[in-house]
């Protein structure tokens, strides 16, 4: 039975409006219950939710509402190599992995909520060398299929284009002469759609990333076709 998904409550994004101004280990250990029932829970409703609605897009991403190892983000930091030692995330997020993700380094489906920013979309996230020159070599081995998909009009509509930092020279192999040249020095390939925090808290968000990560589907296509799996 799909959850009755009626958007993230209020004190959703207040936790993370407070945890910022009290990142520490013990505001958080007294404040975990509300974490778990304010935050968690609401994240556990929209993840199952989304699973039809993800189902309609592609067979090959799964959304998993549990806490740990499943779809949802887990809010505690890895500080090990870091200089900021804050031990929260000041945001919650949720990941709808490829089905062979485990396995290999797949395009996925991601949703960010910040009391600053929500925006979700699809796309690989600093992907491994060999996984990043299948994309780089798929893009210029086959530029119309590239330019396809910057030109598809839902994509466009919907997205500002690719993102995802990169080089300042083209990567060995490859010639300033290649027609994507730009995207071709990315490290990270992604689509993403900004909206609202009023958005987010309302049923219909559930329609906002459906649409968008419908939108993405040319790009998410041409990036698992890259790389050998099905979307």
């Amino acid at each position: 039975m799909t959850p009755d998904f009626k958007g993230f409550p209020p004190g959703f994004f207040k936790f993370f409006r407070e945890i910022a101004q009290n990142n520490n280990r013990a505001w958080f250990e007294e404040n975990k219950p509300r974490y778990r029932a304010q935050v968690l829970e609401p994240l556990r409703d929209f993840v199952e939710a989304m699973g039809p609605r993800l189902q309609k897009i592609s067979k090959h991403f799964i959304a998993d509402p549990r806490a740990n190892g499943g779809s949802i983000f887990r809010i505690y930091r890895d500080i090990r190599f870091s200089h900021d030692k804050r031990p929260y995330k000041e945001h919650a997020s949720c990941q709808f992995r490829h089905r062979l993700g485990r396995d290999a380094h797949c395009p996925g489906f991601y949703v960010h909520l910040a009391p600053d920013e929500v925006f979700f979309g699809g796309g690989i996230w600093m992907p491994p060398s060999d996984v990043l020159a299948s994309i780089r070599e798929a893009i210029r081995d086959k530029p119309k299929a590239w330019a396809k998909v910057l030109e598809d009009k839902r994509f466009r509509q919907m997205f500002d284009g690719i993102s995802g930092g990169g080089l300042t020279r083209p990567p060995r192999g490859f010639s300033t002469d290649d027609p994507h040249i730009e995207d071709i020095k990315r490290k990270s390939f992604f689509a993403l759609h900004g909206s609202k925090v009023r958005a987010a808290q309302s049923k219909n968000f559930l329609d906002d990333v459906e649409e968008a990560f419908a939108a993405s589907t040319p790009m998410m296509t041409f990036l698992a076709k890259a790389l050998g799996v099905p979307f």
